[in-house]
């Protein structure tokens, strides 16, 4: 018999082991009602068995699947290595099942009513104590506890289901469940991957102080601070169209009367200057109605590789990462003017607009 070399022996190796960690693609059966999983070589590691709805797209480490059995629904975790963790504990948010966050997934003790963490594994790393928790941002995660549910509608929940925590205590963990701040108070604008620890709060404006357990202080950029003070010192000054074509994405999505175009940033700045820069100004004026708020990029608008990187593995907006911060301009007549900026690693750009006080082309 002739005896296998070294090296084929370790390519065999290496190449197993990559089918095993890197990321595994969703697909689906004939009709697209069950999905399945395959390795980057196109292998199918799961056959197409999970309901589509909910799905991830992507498959790092961990993920949550819903399957038929003998007429009853099963739904639980699933790890690459085929461990199955937390049955019937899935962890929902407006009806979509929760996605890997940093290797790590929230899971729901239905009979406690509370909310933990399995790592990657499967594996309790945080066990169900908690009324409300977010996924793990830069490996922190917010947590509430000793809270008390409140039904919007007092008589007719179970129907509805819509609710409130009120009271309790809101805390930052690590994922180990180490207390990181006793007294937290979440919000969407922090950036958790902004985090310093300083000895004293820290005094730039763009940030958000919070008492460190043991001492010091935890500070977090807050993206909407961040956002306007990029507009008042560095894109409003002199504005012109060369300096808002370089604060903007490679092409711009716009309203034209009837639908969206899509147009490239050079010609839709050129074309539009005047309007655009009387519509952002507008803001600095005394008893101007505006409003900035923190959204996510529309999947449905924005897809392809390009923007690959701005979604989660379940196709979700990374909005703790790549917020959009709307400028939304309201008038007495009743029409508004809407400016989108997504924040990417070079900063802030420019992306959708809507204006109703002129005409774009």
């Amino acid at each position: 018999m002739r005896p296998i070399s070294f090296l084929f022996l370790l390519r065999f190796v290496c190449s197993a082991a990559a089918a095993q960690t890197g990321t595994w693609t969703a697909f689906y059966n004939a009709d697209s009602t069950l999905t399945g999983y395959k390795d980057q070589s196109g292998m199918v590691k799961i056959e197409p068995k999970f309901t589509g709805l909910g799905s991830a797209y992507r498959f790092d480490h961990i993920i949550a699947v819903t399957e038929e059995s003998n007429g009853k629904w099963q739904s639980y975790y699933l790890t690459k290595a085929g461990k199955i963790a937390g049955r019937d504990s899935l962890f929902f948010f407006d009806n979509t099942q929760d996605c890997e966050s940093e290797g790590f997934i929230r899971f729901h003790d239905r009979k406690t009513d509370r909310m933990g963490l399995f790592n990657r594994n499967g594996d309790i790393v945080i066990p169900a104590g908690y009324n409300a928790m977010t996924r793990v941002m830069n490996g922190m995660l917010v947590v509430l506890k000793d809270a008390e549910k409140k039904y919007w509608d007092t008589t007719g929940h179970s129907d509805c289901n819509h609710y409130s925590w009120v009271g309790g205590k809101e805390m930052l963990l690590d994922t180990l469940g180490n207390v990181l701040a006793e007294d937290f108070r979440l919000a969407d604008n922090l950036n958790f991957f902004s985090v310093k620890k300083t000895s004293q709060p820290d005094a730039d404006t763009t940030r958000t102080n919070f008492r460190a357990k043991g001492g010091g202080y935890l500070s977090f950029t807050n993206f909407e601070k961040e956002f306007r003070t990029w507009l008042r010192t560095e894109l409003f000054p002199g504005l012109t169209a060369e300096k808002l074509i370089a604060a903007s994405y490679d092409s711009i999505t716009w309203w034209s009367t009837d639908e969206w175009v899509k147009t490239n940033k050079t010609a839709f700045i050129n074309n539009n200057f005047e309007l655009l820069e009387n519509g952002l100004l507008e803001i600095q004026q005394p008893g101007a109605d505006y409003f900035i708020g923190n959204d996510g990029l529309n999947q449905f608008m924005y897809e392809g590789r390009e923007f690959e990187n701005y979604y989660n593995n379940c196709g979700e907006s990374k909005q703790w990462i790549y917020p959009v911060m709307n400028i939304v301009v309201s008038h007495g007549d009743l029409t508004q003017n809407n400016f989108s900026f997504l924040r990417t690693e070079k900063g802030y750009r420019l992306i959708e607009v809507t204006l109703r006080s002129g005409k774009l082309r």
